[in-house]
Order: C-alpha cells, then structure tokens, then sequence
C-alpha cells in the first residue's frame, strides 16, 4: 500500500474528479466587462464564449453612455418613499434645461474629494449652479440632495450615484449577452494619478452596482495592452531590442502621458518546453489634472459669459447682470453648447450658437467664434501639453529620442492646437501614430485583461506590469522613537513583494502610507491602512522557553506587496523566528528507538540464537563511522579502530531555524469608511429603486397596451366579420367604452397607476374577446367540418379494404386445408415405391450424394395459411368509432345551424380538429400494424431448376430473388384517389420510422435492400 499522503486515487475515482472539475469549470463561465471609466463618457466592452471582445451598446445603440444620472420629477408632488423615473446617458443630459437640479453629469472628478476648500468642488458648483452639494456629515466628504426626495434625509454620495451608472451599464451588457446569461467581474480603467482614496471610491461604486473589481488598470497600461493583441515584439532573449512607446491620452477631465516598453520573453513552459510571451510594462507616467475637454468647454463658457453679459438688455439689470451665472438652465444651455462648439472647430475654421430666451424669456443670443480666437483664450493650455511628457520622461529617466513613438488616445487629442504642441514636442511629426482607436482601445485592453483573469477564457499570453503611481512606505514605534522605512517607488511593479524585518518582540500597531498630493499639490505621508499584531508577545516567549531564544536572536519579519488588484500596499503574512540548538532524545526519538527506527550506532547488536553462526546471522549494519562487529570481535577491541575513534573530532550541535506565524488585523485609514448600516441603507436604496423602475417599466407595457386596444377598436367596428359576431347593442357600447377609455388615457388616466390601468383594459377586452372568438370560430369552422367529413370518409375505406381482406384469407383458408389433404394421399403413394426399391441392389450406395444435384421432379408441398392481419374486434372497434364520431358530427352541426352568427357556438374548431386526429390515428394504427408484418414476412423458398451443373442457376437462384411487392393500386383500386395518396404518405412515414430500426440490428447491407423492398409495402 502506497505510503500516507502519496495514495494513488482509482481510475474510476479519477475520473469522477476530472468530470466534476469541468462541471464546476463549466458552470462558473460567464462574460466579464471592461470599462473606460471616463469623465464626459462610459464606455464598456464584454467578452463573451461566442462574443470576444465586442463594444456594448446602449439602449440608443449608441457607442458610449453619457456619464450622467437625472431624476425625472413627476408632475405631481411625489408621495413619501416613491422613487421618481431615472434616466441616463445622452437622455439625462437633455434634461438639464429643464431640470438643472437633478442632472448629474461629470461625477468621476469628485470621487473621493473633500468638501471644504477643494477646487475640484468649487469648479463643479460654479459649473451646475443649481446641483444642490453638500457636506457628508460623516465621512465629510461630497454629497448631493434633490428636490425630488424631500422626504429623503440622506444625501446621495458620488460612489452611488456612480453606481446608478455602472448598474445602467451592466444591464445594457446583459440585454447584449443574452437571456441567462450573468456578468459579475469587470476590470475598470483609472488615470495614473488616483490616489488610494479614488480607488477605493471606484471599487466601492462598482460593488454597488454588483460588479466584482478582478482588478484596476490604468489607461496608459490599457491602451497599451490592446497595442499589443495584433502585434509580435523583439525577443530579448535572442537579442532584440525592446520598443519604447509612449502613449498620451487627454480626455475631458485630465490628459496624462504613460512610457510603456513593448518586448518578446521566452519563458519555460510546462514540462520540457518553452514558449515566448509578450511583455508591456510601464517605465514612466506623468499628468496634468487641469488639462483636458472640461477645461477648454469652460474657455468658450468664459467667453459667451461675458459676451452675453455686455449685451444692452443684460446691461439693464445693473448689479444683477451677473446673476445668469447662478441660473441653473442658463449654464446648463451654454455648457451643452460649449461642447458642440469646441468639435466643430477641430474641423471648421469658425461657428456660432444661437440662444432663445436666455436667461430672459425675451432676451434671444447669438455667439460667433473661429478658431483662430479659441486657439488665443487657449494659449495657457497649450502651454500645458508638454507637462505629461516631460514628467514622464523624467520618471522612466529616458529622452524624447529613446522613443519609438507616441500614441494618442482620448477624444481631445483632436483639438488642432493640442496636435500642433506635440508635433513641435516631439520634432519628428512621423512619431506620431495614430494606429490605435482613439475613443476604444483603453476599454479593450481592459476587456482583454478581463479576460485574462478570468478561469473561463483562453486568450494570448500578455503580460503586464503596471505602477502604483506614488511611493509607500510603513511607519511605527520602536523604542520609544518613530520608525520609517520607504518600501515602493512610483515605478515600482505592482505585486511585487519585500520582507520587512521589524526590531521589535511584543505587540505594536504600524501604518501603511502613500506619498500622495494633498490640497497644496505637495506630496504628504497619507494613510492607506493600519495593522496590528495579535500574537507577537505569546510567539517570542514561546521561542525563549521551548527552544531557548535568546532576544537579540529573535527577529520579527512581514511580507508586504502592492496589491496585484489595486496597487495598494497590503500586509500578505508575518512571522517571528531564531536559530535554535537542535534537541535530540525527544518523544519523536523515544518512539523511534521503540519501534527500530532510531540510530544503529553504538552498542546496538543483531540478535542470534544460542549455537548458532554468529558470522552467517550477522546483519551488515551502515554506519556513519564504521561497521558494527559481532559480539565475539567486540569483546577484544581492534588497536587500529581505538585510534582511529580517539582522533575523531565531536560534532557540533546542528541550528535550525524556529518560526511562528504572526497573526495580525488590517484596518483602512484615511478618510472615514461607510459603515455597515449606512452600506445596507445604499443597497436597500439602490434596490428599491430598481424595484420601481421594474414597475414603471410594466406600467408603461400596460399603457401602452391599452393605447393600442382602443386604436383597435375603430377598425373592430367597421370590420364585418366583427359586426356579423356581435349585436347593435353590443357594439354601442363597445363604442361608448373605448370612446371613455380613450378620453380618460388623456385625462386623469396619463399619470393612473397599473393597476387601474390593468382593470380598464381586462374591462374592454371582456367585451371584444368573446366577439373576436366568435368571429374566427366562424371563420375556422367550414374547413375544420370538411377535414373532419374527410376523416371519416377514410374510415369507411378502410373497414371496407378489412372486410375484402377477411373475406379473402377465408378462401385462402379454404384452398389451403384441399391441397393439404391431396398432399397426404399422393405422400402415402410415394412411401408405397421408395420401400419396393429398397430391396433392389445398389452399385454406388457406398457413394456420397452430390449435393449440388438436384431431382429432376420437384415435390409439392402445401402451403401454410398465415394469421390474419386484423380481427373481426378490429373492424368492430373501426365501425363504432366512426359511427361515434358521425353521430357526434351530426348532433352538433344540427345544434350550431340553430344558432345565430352572434350566439356563441357550441362547436369549436379545436374540437373537431381532435376529433380528426382521433379519427387518423385510428387508421394510421392499423396501417402500420400491416406494414410491420409485410415487414417481417419471410421471402419464399426459390423454385428448384432441373440442372447437375454446380453452381448453375440453382445457385443463384437464392440471390436477388425478392418476393414481389404488394400493389397499393390493387389493394386499394376501390379508394378514391386522395384518400389513397393520404395512405401512401402515410406508408412513406411509417417506412421511415422503419429503417433506422432495422439498421440498429446490424443487418449487412446486402440484406437491408431487400428488407427496404419489403418495407415499402
């Protein structure tokens, strides 16, 4: 039996273990998301088994979602815990004209922010004047408050209002995947710059909305990754030479510029074999947090601002003429305006934008601007282009001329002048490559590392290395001093791991920080989380006492590595360890000298019986020095051997090293997290407003419904069909109904719950259902009586063609019991002459007889009468069913043709249609049952020719010989003709059923033609 632990499982065991690892396999497939998590966009890519990496559309069949969520008020006031209508992308930003209060765009810089004295907050709110912002009372942080909860005490923090989105997103994902499918992994993109903080806040966000983060990549890593799908790179190991790229992305929050090193790695593969993989790994990034679409949209508000503030009518209002700038539609008009204008000059020399009722429902504004003057109120951003590259440059420590190339992504890298400063940046205009999808390839590249992640894909083998983006480090006391100690630069390569020895032997806290900037821009020690230690003071002393470590032996070491998920420092394990003198004579050696497994040196002797040869019972033992003699040579020691033991050196005491694992807690630091009750009210909240989305999304079906029912019934009353089913009366007040319903829709019934809605509609439908039944019944009926009329006519043939046949196998019957009785009298004769010729000699008895000869008379024999194919209960049954039916016709006809058209019938089409069926199934049984026998009947013996040739024609007589088939036209020539087709189709469709079951006995396939013959009978 194999030893304990390296058992081998069974084969059956096996494989019941592979089958179950691929059910499990199987089962846990599901699609996975990438998301381009941008400012003015979202932007989602699924990958799917049948759907690799394919854009998901939204519900416009638009590219990208707008990243905005609005409520929609109702007309009325809301009650207490009614959720109003939420509406996202392209169609919230619609209504910021009209409800600036409750549109939400443009969230993502203000995840994670402060709201005192932060810029990014006071860059929103002099934005989307209107948007009511507030202070969270607990975590301080921003949040918002709509007029169409003022019910609601909670504010809205960003990470839900975020996670609206990210829920829009996931159900546009699963409405592409198909029905039954689930998506609950995404990996999202994040600029190079996010703080511990702003991760968190995404990965919160995402958890809202029931995404699992598999991991956080950053753009200029993303971007570079879907670089790297369609294209090979040098391999080092053969002496290429990596590619330097540097991608520059400028969205409308940020722009930001990523050096990425491209290169081919062969690597060992399983077993003896290599392979070559792809690497991308970043070397240097840079960013500007003020540079992007955002900012420059703001230089043309700034710009129709005070063009529409020197209009004469504004003029007028004296010191309220800038009072338009806290008007939330004014703003919400010329930001949405902003926009289109700042696009179309990427492509045209000049524009303009007219206004009506600005501000003043009089006051009506037209702007003009080319783009020589926004290229002018832009020359400080120009300015700022190069600041990516050159903080990137000097990060990965590299010049312009080590670069291969730079790649542009994001949708303000179209803006002409931005073009123009990085050709001048560059110097070499041919550097500039534009072979990636400016708008698409960070979201595949996320959908692509998705997919790597996931057990359920198997995609090409990329590696990638991203960067945490600032530096961290740990801090703690020790001896009474503050200890700090650097772990990880901005460079460093995320999941990469140190050991940290700590000079210290009992429990202490130590913090995780990271070099991020605070709201001065300078980099601060901000907290990223705080460990403490459980089981350090029990550890050492366990050390001191049960292997006598000494305290300055003692060291106390934690693995710490950026999390491969986030990029976030993080605790792995700790443990606490010395060098220690090995013991010997323990328990473990006690019991091994017990059982024979201890050392064979000293004195340990082999065992021999009294009398017998020491030499030939003597074991030879190994040992370190020297090989045990018997008991006889022990007893005068050998000179040699004395001396040489007396030169041996004692050994030294082996070390080994003693550790124990150290238990520790982690705990977030920095900014106050949600706790669990204020999480569960989010969730509860989010689910309730799911729930009444779901309702306003049935409502809606229902009113739509209804809607549809009264168009309906105009054409229903001028439909004759309709007006023949239904009486005078019946149709007034059909009229009258839908008349009020159409009218109540428009009134009090546009904002009536489903429930009302539901009980108008199941009210009109009672009064035109039954009419349109009746009226199809009518319609249906005549065919369905014929079809019905037809079977029945079916059934008389064939209890006609049983009767012919029963009346035939009688006189078959008949001749055959004559001819039996003629073969016995002539069989008598011929036993009379063989007995006389036996008494004669014979000269050739001694032969063997041919027996391929054959006699030159051949002998009668009677034939056997078979079994009849049906029985007289048979035909009963055939002529009562028909009978039944026929009378069953009659009666219901009879009553039908008392009625008028709008009486309801008292036969239905689907009861003479099963009727029918009843009625075919009947002949079909017997029909089949006939061809099962033909079927199974054997061939007749071949007729026997005179011939002593072997091999001659009585040879082959036995092959190909097929009994002669039945004539369906004989059999059935007193059948109308299409009630003998119908019979021969369905003898077509049994032979088909017949077949396959033949083929499954393994008949040769010689012997199957003539079973086929026999068949189509």
């Amino acid at each position: 039996m194999p030893p304990h632990g390296r058992r081998r499982l069974s084969s059956p065991t096996l494989v019941l273990s592979l089958f179950f690892l691929f059910v499990s396999t199987a089962s846990a497939a599901s699609a996975v998301l990438g998301i381009d998590l941008g400012t003015e966009y979202i932007k989602s890519a699924l990958v799917k088994p049948g759907i690799p990496l394919e854009i998901v559309l939204t519900k416009d069949s638009k590219r990208k979602e707008t990243a905005a969520v609005a409520f929609k008020p109702s007309k009325s006031s809301p009650p207490a815990n009614n959720f109003p209508e939420r509406i996202y992308g392209g169609d919230a930003l619609a209504l910021s004209a009209r409800f600036p209060r409750d549109v939400y765009p443009n969230l993502k810089p203000l995840l994670a922010q402060q709201y005192q004295k932060n810029d990014y907050v006071a860059t929103y709110h002099s934005r989307f004047p209107e948007i009511g912002i507030l202070e969270s009372k607990t975590r301080g942080s921003v949040g918002f408050s709509s007029t169409s909860f003022p019910w609601m005490e909670d504010p809205f923090s960003v990470e839900e209002l975020l996670a609206m989105e990210l829920k829009n997103i996931k159900a546009n994902a699963i409405a592409m995947a198909g029905k039954g499918s689930t998506i609950k992994d995404a990996v999202i993109t994040i600029p190079p710059f996010y703080t511990a903080e702003e991760k968190r806040a995404v990965v919160m966000a995402a958890d809202l909305a029931g995404l699992r983060v598999l991991s956080l990549i950053s753009d200029g890593l993303a971007v570079g990754l879907n670089y790297a799908t369609s294209r090979n790179f040098p391999n080092v190991n053969d002496g290429g030479k990596p590619e330097l790229h540097l991608v520059y992305d400028m969205g409308a929050g940020s722009a930001s510029a990523t050096i990425l090193k491209f290169q081919g790695k062969t690597v060992k593969d399983i077993g003896k074999y290599n392979k070559t993989v792809q690497e991308v790994q970043i070397l240097g990034s840079g960013w500007d947090k003020s540079l992007g679409g955002d900012a420059l949209n703001q230089v043309i508000v700034d710009d129709m601002v005070t063009n529409f503030a020197n209009t004469d009518r504004i003029k007028a209002l004296g010191e309220n003429a800038r009072g338009f700038t806290k008007h939330g539609r004014t703003m919400a008009k010329l930001w949405k305006e902003s926009e289109r204008l700042r696009q179309v000059l990427s492509a045209n020399t000049e524009t303009q934008a007219s206004f009506e009722g600005l501000y003043l429902d009089d006051v009506n504004f037209k702007y003009r601007i080319t783009r020589t003057q926004f290229e002018d109120l832009s020359s400080r951003y120009a300015a700022k282009v190069k600041v990516p590259i050159t903080l990137a440059l000097e990060s990965a420590k590299l010049s312009l001329a080590d670069l291969d190339s730079v790649i542009l992504h994001g949708g303000a890298v179209r803006t002409p002048f931005v073009q123009k400063e990085l050709e001048a940046i560059v110097g070499n205009p041919e550097k500039i490559r534009t072979n990636v999808n400016s708008d698409e390839a960070a979201v595949f590249g996320a959908a692509f590392k998705a997919a790597t992640l996931s057990p359920s894909f198997r995609v090409k083998e990329i590696r990638t290395g991203d960067t945490p983006g600032y530096a961290s480090g740990a801090t703690w006391t020790s001896d009474g001093k503050d200890r700090q100690q650097k772990l990880f630069t901005p460079t460093s390569a995320i999941g990469a791991e140190k050991q940290v020895a700590f000079k210290v032997l009992e429990d202490f806290p130590f913090s995780l920080y990271q070099q991020a900037p605070g709201q001065s821009g300078e980099l601060v020690d901000t907290p990223v989380s705080q460990v403490r230690t459980k089981n350090l003071t029990a550890s050492v002393k366990q050390l001191e006492d049960k292997f006598g470590c000494a305290a300055a032996d003692i060291s106390t070491k934690f693995a710490i590595r950026l999390s491969p998920s986030d990029g976030l420092p993080e605790v792995v394990r700790g443990s606490v360890s010395c060098e220690a003198t090995e013991k010997k004579g323990g328990v473990v050696d006690g019991m091994k000298d017990l059982f024979g497994f201890g050392s064979k040196k000293g004195d340990q002797q082999p065992l021999v019986e009294d009398g017998e040869d020491i030499e030939a019972s003597s074991l030879s033992i190994e040992s370190d020095t020297a090989t045990t003699s018997s008991p006889k040579e022990s007893a005068t020691p050998d000179p040699a051997i004395s001396d040489k033991k007396s030169d041996e050196k004692p050994k030294e005491a082996k070390k080994k090293t003693q550790s124990i694992y150290i238990e520790f807690t982690t705990e977030i630091a920095g900014v106050p997290q949600l706790s669990t009750e204020a999480l569960e009210r989010i969730k509860e909240r989010l689910e309730a407003f799911d729930a009444s989305d779901r309702s306003r999304v049935r409502r809606e079906e229902t009113l739509n419904n209804l809607e549809g029912f009264t168009y309906k019934a105009r054409d229903l009353l001028e439909d004759q069909g309709f007006i023949a089913a239904s009486t005078e009366k019946l149709r007034t007040e059909v009229e009258e109904k839908f008349r009020a319903a159409s009218e109540w829709l428009y009134g009090d019934g546009a904002d009536a719950s489903r429930e009302a809605l539901k009980e108008r509609l199941d009210e009109l439908r009672g009064l035109v259902d039954p009419v349109q039944k009746r009226k199809d019944e009518a319609a249906k009926r005549p065919n369905a009586i014929k079809s019905l009329q037809e079977a029945l006519d079916q059934v008389k043939v064939m209890a006609d063609v049983v009767k012919q046949q029963q009346e035939a196998q009688s006189i078959a019957a008949e001749q055959a019991s004559s001819s039996a009785s003629s073969a016995s009298l002539a069989a008598g004769s011929a036993s009379s002459a063989a007995e006389s010729l036996t008494t004669s000699t014979d000269d050739f008895a001694d032969l063997d007889d041919d027996t391929y000869s054959t006699s030159s008379t051949t002998t009668s024999t009677a034939s056997i009468p078979t079994a009849p194919a049906y029985s007289q209960a048979d035909l009963t049954s055939l002529i009562s069913t028909r009978d039944d039916v026929q009378s069953w016709l009659d009666s219901k006809i009879a009553a039908q043709d008392k009625l008028s058209p709008s009486d309801d019938p008292v036969i239905l089409a689907s009861e003479l249609e099963a009727k029918s069926k009843e009625l075919n199934k009947v002949v079909m049984d017997l029909l089949q049952r006939q061809m099962k026998r033909a079927s199974k009947t054997p061939p007749p013996p071949p007729k026997k020719e005179k011939t002593g040739k072997k091999g001659g024609k009585a040879g082959k007589a036995g092959k190909g010989k097929v009994q002669k088939s039945l004539d369906i036209d004989e059999l059935f020539k007193d059948m109308p003709a299409s009630e003998r087709e119908e019979i021969e189709r369905a003898m077509k469709s049994i032979k088909t059923e017949e077949v396959p079951k033949e083929e499954e006995t393994g008949m040769p396939k010689g012997e199957g033609k003539d079973k086929v013959v026999h068949e189509e009978l």
